[in-house]
């Protein structure tokens, strides 16, 4: 039988190992709810148990959602014939809480890069290529970071979708080099959106 102090160890190291928290803040984390049962570790408990049964990917645009179509896809009046591509799906969030958008989403699922051996096969780009011949899509902006990786992707999905007949643009002044979307300001996405180029 494991001691108690290893089960919180274990618990500990399972926080460190989220984006943005190490072992640290896991620990002050941990203590925090050890300390409010009532009040945040239980409702925590019943909240991840209900998201680890509901939440899934919506299978038209790759969004967290909690039925097959995400509520941006269901809707007929983000039917504008415009598709954003995103990288993931906090990006997608970002640029919804700006509200400067009002056609549908893209997820790619990550950026090509040769480093991480992420290829053409590991993204949803057949997914857009197939969205854009069955879904009356007149423009695709390319919403990607200013990476390297993400400069690389746009390039290939220009390539991808060259011959479908699409408006192809990307998102303009406001993203700066090396930047990436879920950290920008609500105003500068939207500055960028607004300003988007022929790509």
């Amino acid at each position: 039988m494991a001691d108690a102090r290893d089960e919180i160890d274990a618990l500990i190291g399972q926080f460190a190992r989220l984006p943005g928290l190490g072992p640290r803040s896991a620990q002050r984390m941990v203590l925090h709810l050890l300390q409010r049962r009532d009040q945040a570790l239980r409702p925590l408990v019943i909240a991840l148990d209900r998201v680890a049964q509901t939440a899934q990917p919506c299978t038209r645009c790759g969004n967290i959602a909690t039925a097959p179509i995400c509520d941006i896809c269901a809707d007929p009046k983000r039917a504008t014939g415009e598709i954003c591509v995103v990288e993931d799906v906090a990006d997608l969030w970002a640029m919804e809480r700006g509200q400067a958008f009002a056609g549908r989403y893209h997820v790619l699922g990550g950026t090509l890069s040769a480093l991480d051996a992420v290829g053409p096969d590991e993204l949803r780009i057949p997914q857009l290529v197939a969205r854009i011949a069955t879904e009356s899509v007149t423009e695709v902006i390319l919403a990607l970071g200013a990476t390297v990786d993400g400069q690389t992707t746009a390039h290939y999905i220009a390539e991808a979708v060259e011959q479908t007949g699409v408006t192809l643009s990307a998102l303009a002044q406001g993203v700066p080099v090396g930047g990436e979307l879920d950290f920008l300001d609500d105003g500068t996405i939207g500055a960028a959106l607004r300003s988007r180029r022929a790509f």
